[in-house]
């Protein structure tokens, strides 16, 4: 069982770093390609909302048959509809915090204020994405590893550490904009990711030692991704689209195609 905890911290760290790498382009370029992001954005989307269904909630309903207690269907729907709850109300205490920061007065006081509450919803953000990586690498414990189960691990860790690149970008761009050094707009960006790690132990550990509570949390991380997916990346991957309107939907199309051919073949 440790093994597994051991592999969801391994892979959080993965995710962590590919936020670091997105932070260092506030080192080594002035200003990030645009078309390159959404491209990125759009492919990371895409895998997430395939990976929601064939990598958490599938086997969540199927989880669900084998225990006793409510429904399958029940389980699921209940586990999807609180992780995208979790994440509205997470958004919803960063915009009231937010809006209570920008009527404070001073033009520095704003500033630093818009900023914390940037790194903030970054940071809140991260937290469930970790979980679904735990989630997914604790869920292989017992008869359920395999190597097609270990895949889907794996491949929901790789979608989930594409979109952090943007993400770490989108923290540390706009500090260096606003006046602060490379470094600790780097610093910063990388900080914002450091709750992956650390909730993705978290979420490997429920599953394993209370294994009852796996099918909701393998609906919870899926409807978590979903929320985050549908209500943030794919706006704004579709933003700056004149010249190539369907550059990050092509993106969206073929992270969605990748991650259910990968998840189907091996499954």
């Amino acid at each position: 069982m440790s093994n597994l905890v051991f592999m969801a911290l391994v892979a959080t760290l993965g995710t962590w770093f590919v936020n670091g790498l997105g932070a260092a382009t506030v080192v080594f370029f002035i200003k990030p390609n645009v078309k390159v992001l959404n491209l990125m954005l759009g492919f990371a989307s895409g895998v997430m909302i395939a990976a929601s269904f064939w990598s958490l909630l599938q086997p969540a309903i199927e989880r669900a048959e084998d225990a006793s207690g409510l429904p399958p269907y029940l389980v699921a729907t209940l586990g999807f509809l609180f992780g995208a709850v979790f994440m509205w109300i997470s958004d919803k205490a960063v915009g009231f915090a937010q809006g209570r920061a920008n009527s404070s007065s001073g033009d520095r006081n704003e500033r630093l204020n818009r900023i914390l509450m940037l790194v903030l919803s970054i940071t809140l953000h991260n937290i469930p994405e970790g979980l679904a990586v735990g989630v997914a690498f604790g869920a292989l414990q017992g008869g359920a590893f395999s190597n097609e189960a270990l895949m889907g691990a794996i491949t929901i860790a790789v979608g989930i550490g594409l979109q952090n690149f943007p993400e770490g970008a989108a923290v540390s761009v706009p500090l260096r904009r606003e006046g602060f050094s490379r470094r600790k707009s780097f610093l910063v960006g990388i900080l914002s990711g450091m709750v992956e790690p650390v909730s993705g132990v978290v979420g490997a550990l429920l599953v394993v030692y209370i294994e009852a509570i796996l099918p909701y949390a393998l609906a919870f991380a899926a409807g978590a991704m979903i929320l985050v997916a549908v209500h943030e990346l794919i706006p704004e991957c579709q933003k700056n689209q004149s010249e190539n309107p369907y550059l990050a939907t092509m993106g969206i199309v073929g992270g969605f195609a990748l991650m259910m051919l990968l998840d189907v073949m091996l499954g």
